[in-house]
């Protein structure tokens, strides 16, 4: 072909170096936000519905532990209580679990370049692994509310629906950014596992979700209120009972909504400065 037919079709190629893609990598966040999910889904009887079964034994334990006696916690039975609280906090730690496996995997498993070649921004890595573990989350939390909402005794109605899904987004949201951090820090499955027995578990366990802490001294009072936690369960629980440990109006709960918001913020902030530094992830 002469010359001048060939000009045109130089032309149409971009520069070098300069980006092809602008704003935000749709195709590409879906493709890792579509393959986390599928990772979890391939084992969902361990992923899922494993952990529903493991949260609601805890209310059939408790619930024979307090007795037949018809006791009451907040005006309601103490499985009606305790059931909003083991919802939250099977949520939590299922979003922990999710994000904390996905980079450490591929660190061990010298796969991690899969992950991190594509043409992803550290903003859009973040969002494809922080979302998959919110919709395990939200599908595992699902899973136990069926399975109370099945048992005798168990009333799970909403009493104020934007409490639930905020508190149940932000407590998500939260854990799922921990995992992420502690996937990028852990150098073995034993640092993940640490982190989750002598962290996540008991600030979970110790976050009032199978009590209000007027019962506690004190002391403990002050410490559980420094617990983050206890501000998402008690958020959840509002939602549900309509009365918590931080209040029982709209006006009352809406500055622990706000916290766990600006927390979540804080902790975005300092992962997305970790993955777009590499920390223990490029070398």
């Amino acid at each position: 072909m002469p010359a001048e037919h060939n000009a045109p079709a130089r032309r149409a190629f971009p520069a070098k170096g300069a980006p092809l893609i602008t704003g935000i990598n749709r195709i590409g966040l879906w493709s890792l936000y579509r393959k986390e999910v599928r990772r979890f889904m391939k084992v969902q009887t361990q992923t899922v519905w494993a952990p529903a079964v493991t949260t609601l034994l805890f209310l059939v334990i408790f619930s024979v532990a307090m007795g037949r006696s018809g006791r009451e916690v907040l005006g309601v039975p103490f499985a009606t209580f305790a059931a909003p609280g083991l919802i939250m906090m099977g949520m939590m730690q299922n979003a922990f679990a999710n994000s904390s496996f996905t980079l450490l995997t591929g660190k061990l498993q010298g796969t991690i370049i899969d992950v991190l070649m594509p043409p992803l921004s550290s903003a859009e890595l973040m969002m494809g692994i922080v979302a998959a573990a919110v919709t395990r989350a939200v599908m595992v939390g699902g899973a136990v509310a069926l399975a109370m909402l099945l048992w005798p005794g168990v009333s799970v109605a909403v009493a104020h629906p934007w409490a639930v899904v905020w508190f149940g987004l932000m407590g998500s949201m939260l854990l799922a950014l921990m995992g992420l951090i502690t996937s990028m820090w852990a150098e073995k499955f034993d640092h993940a596992a640490a982190v989750t027995n002598f962290v996540v578990a008991p600030l979970s366990l110790l976050s009032g979700t199978f009590y209000v802490i007027d019962h506690l001294s004190p002391l403990f009072q002050t410490i559980s209120r420094s617990n983050p936690f206890f501000y998402m369960i008690s958020g959840f629980r509002f939602g549900f009972l309509g009365e918590s440990d931080i209040g029982n109006s709209n006006h009352a709960v809406i500055g622990a909504a706000i916290g766990v918001g600006v927390l979540n913020l804080v902790i975005g902030l300092i992962a997305y400065r970790l993955v777009k530094t590499g920390w223990k992830l490029k070398s």
